[in-house]
């Protein structure tokens, strides 16, 4: 009698159980172990600093509750998360930037909605939440006291300076894309050679360049406000990275899309807008995500040419002598808030990944 055994077949889907991930070996059992107690270890001080041993209000408003403890001082953002959120502006107007953050959130959300996944719909959604946003922030009509951009501040100025330069950099980089894969040799070198100037730069250069350099260089009448030349210069240096992302969701398409479009008779725009580009995006939707993440941390960065957001707000609210020791607590509580945006966001692309199946054959 032979004996005849079955073996299962492979599957990649499937993950080694835990037992075989980390207790195979004996050298795999020692290092798990040792590594599962360092970090127990660590997430116990942790927690025994940030929350058991912690001060999380001032009754009086002042520092002297911080003194002679053992663990954090989150008093401090008690007293002073206004300052951190809001910044400069006015104190009796902060109503006003609580609503104008709301609605880029709110419209950040619906953003993510199926149903607004059209160009009309999500162009027009955006230009109406940035306008209420502005006009909230700016003020001067409907009986809104008028603030100036210098009176902006906070996580406020750090959202308007994001969502500014996203909204005019993504159109800015479909258009750079295009261009230099334009069949007009002059065009493509031309758009090609801004592309890579602009990525051979940092961002700091071209933020002080457009903040202190250009006042110099050009006439009165197009200097304009500071801020609106820092976000069209962050907006020109996210343009050049993703660009190029979109460039490389472009010609990963095979030749025979454009080719068919062009035998079924549809124009330049009719096959870029509606073939090409669509299918562009989807291919390049993690690096554009990434882009994404990428450019709001980058937004600290504006600290360094005069503007006071969420970072510079953050250094404000321990830099009086009350709270100067509480520096830790108050860099901890601006990491949270940049974690919050970052991950959601990120996130937000993974689920695109799976719905849209990218990578997946």
């Amino acid at each position: 009698m032979t004996s005849l055994t079955t073996t299962r077949p492979y599957d990649p889907s499937r993950k080694p159980s835990l037992r075989k991930r980390f207790f195979s070996r004996r050298a795999d059992t020692v290092i798990s172990l040792v590594g599962t107690t360092f970090v127990v270890w660590v997430l116990w001080h942790l927690l025994t600093w940030a929350v058991f041993n912690a001060v999380w209000t001032s009754p009086d408003g002042t520092s002297a509750v911080c003194r002679d403890i053992k663990g954090a001082c989150w008093a401090v953002i008690n007293v002073r998360w206004r300052l951190i959120l809001f910044g400069l502006f006015p104190y009796d107007e902060q109503w006003r930037s609580t609503l104008a953050c709301l609605a880029i959130v709110i419209v950040a959300i619906l953003s993510c909605v199926p149903k607004f996944w059209t160009m009309p719909r999500l162009g027009l959604l955006w230009v109406v939440g940035f306008a209420v946003f502005y006009t909230l922030m700016a003020g001067g009509v409907m009986g809104l006291r008028a603030t100036s951009p210098s009176e902006w501040g906070g996580l406020t100025l750090t959202v308007f300076i994001y969502a500014a330069g996203m909204l005019i950099g993504m159109p800015m980089a479909i258009a750079l894309a295009l261009m230099r894969r334009s069949e007009l040799p002059l065009i493509a070198k031309t758009t090609g050679l801004l592309i890579d100037t602009v990525r051979s730069l940092p961002l700091i250069t071209i933020l002080f360049t457009a903040a202190l350099v250009l006042p110099l260089a050009l006439p009165p009448a197009l200097i304009g406000d500071k801020i609106w030349r820092v976000i069209i210069g962050f907006a020109l240096f996210f343009a050049a990275y993703e660009a190029e992302n979109i460039r490389s969701g472009i010609q990963a398409l095979p030749a025979g899309q454009e080719e068919a479009a062009r035998a079924l008779g549809l124009t330049y725009w009719q096959r870029t807008t509606r073939v090409i580009l669509p299918q562009a995006f989807r291919n390049a939707l993690p690096p554009t995500i990434n882009q994404f993440v990428i450019s709001f941390k980058e937004t600290s960065l504006i600290v360094i040419i005069g503007f006071f957001d969420v970072m510079a707000s953050g250094k404000a609210a321990y830099g009086s002598g009350d709270w100067a020791f509480a520096w830790v607590e108050v860099y901890g509580f601006v990491a949270m808030i940049y974690f919050v945006f970052v991950f959601s966001l990120s996130r937000y692309g993974a689920y695109l990944e799976r719905r849209l199946r990218v990578g997946k054959h």
